[in-house]
């Protein structure tokens, strides 16, 4: 291999991201047959770059979890199935008993995405249990920091101060030091998603209920714990949210869309939510002017409920944003080129370019990759490939080649592959 230095990049323009993020408590169900509408795949106006999705209440039993530690769960193979052939690939993940987060992009932009940190934090049973808290995935997103949270916290009406309590916690425990990496207040945007659990106060079944049946959902909002919440906490107010213009998403009967008919007849509530922080820039005083931000928005497309779904006594909840900024890093570390003419029988070369700045390890490795699949052996028939660079210091993919085919031997004739060959 060669290595040479990266030409000094270009001024970056504004980019745009759509990011589509999901929560589900899934009541320890199976994946469904269908996850079109979730993902919104037939949305004919929308292209999404990353998706982020969080599920609760996976099955955790004994025997579920040890399979899972040995292969992967349903849940994130099923993803993997449906987004790989649409070129998304799996950057991170993080699991605490029933909590999953995950996080795909599109192959292009894997070189960008680097991973800072994954963390968990339980909150349930004396403070050490993992049935219910909040996991965590640290990135840099083309330079800004990112931050995700997928959480469940406590449930029941009478228990919104401990809910408050948790979600402080976690909040607190999401420190970086060890990583050289800025407080989570500090970080561009923050994601916070899960089963929260927040109910709605004072107003008893009859009228929520009716209130929903007609669509009158503006006396509910006034009394969910949430909102009320939002009001008296001046850190949590920073923390925003879509307008609630879909139904309470809990508690329906399994297999249905009835709110719950069982004995104890619970009240329904938005419990499912999507909150997103964007990072506060300083004021400028005239002893210290501010300097210019650098171009970092986020917009809400969409914040609705899935109520097609009904394995589980919740509903899924999904925002899709847009995401506008002006990247700080607009140059991969590492540029990847597959040199000459590659085929099956013959020796492959690869010239790759280095950033100055960058600190290689002997532990880097380059992978070979099938586009739209998982990792996966050398192919007996043409299809198109990626070359990836991997840094272990960064413990991220730094490098990306465009697509390129390798073919076969009965391509060419004897002599075409000896040319190539000697050209290598």
């Amino acid at each position: 291999m060669a290595a040479v230095d990266l030409l000094k990049p270009t001024e970056p323009r504004d980019q745009k991201f759509s990011i589509h993020v999901a929560t589900w408590n899934v009541a320890s169900a199976a994946p469904p047959l269908d996850l079109n509408d979730l993902l919104q795949l037939n949305n004919q106006n929308l292209n999404v770059d990353i998706y982020i999705i969080g599920l609760q209440e996976m099955n955790c039993g004994i025997r579920s979890l040890l399979y899972d530690t040995a292969f992967e769960d349903p849940w994130s193979s099923f993803f993997m199935d449906v987004l790989s052939p649409r070129s998304f690939i799996k950057v991170s993940c993080v699991r605490m008993q029933g909590l999953l987060l995950l996080v795909f992009a599109k192959h292009q932009h894997l070189p960008f995405i680097q991973i800072l940190s994954t963390k968990s934090t339980p909150t349930g049973l004396f403070g050490y249990w993992g049935n219910k808290g909040g996991v965590n995935i640290c990135l840099k997103l083309y330079g800004y920091y990112v931050s995700i949270i997928n959480c469940h916290l406590p449930p029941h009406l009478a228990n919104n101060d401990q809910r408050l309590e948790h979600f402080d916690r976690i909040l607190e425990m999401q420190n970086f030091e060890e990583h050289d990496i800025p407080n989570i207040l500090d970080h561009d945007l923050i994601f916070w998603f899960g089963d929260m659990n927040f109910r709605i106060e004072d107003f008893g079944l009859h009228f929520v209920r009716e209130s929903i049946k007609n669509q009158c959902y503006g006396e509910l909002w006034e009394k969910d714990q949430l909102s009320i919440a939002k009001k008296r906490d001046p850190l949590l107010r920073e923390f925003q949210e879509g307008p609630l213009l879909f139904p309470p998403t809990y508690k329906f009967d399994r297999n249905s869309s009835n709110y719950d008919t069982s004995e104890k007849k619970r009240k329904p509530a938005w419990t499912d939510r999507i909150l997103w922080r964007l990072k506060r820039q300083p004021q400028a005083s005239l002893h210290t002017p501010s300097q210019p931000a650098p171009h970092f928005s986020l917009s809400l497309r969409s914040y609705i409920s899935h109520m097609m779904y009904c394995i589980s006594d919740h509903k899924p909840v999904t925002c899709t944003f847009d995401l506008e900024m002006k990247p700080l890093v607009s140059a991969p570390l590492i540029t990847l080129i597959p040199e000459g003419l590659w085929t099956m029988e013959n020796d492959m070369v690869i010239s790759y370019s280095l950033a100055p700045d960058f600190l290689y390890s002997p532990w880097d490795w380059i992978g070979l990759y099938k586009v739209y699949i998982n990792i996966s052996d050398i192919p007996e028939t043409e299809d198109q490939f990626l070359l990836c660079y991997y840094s272990n210091n960064l413990h991220s993919v730094v490098g990306i080649s465009k697509p390129f085919q390798i073919q076969p031997r009965s391509y060419f004739g004897e002599d075409a592959v000896g040319q190539a060959h000697l050209q290598m």
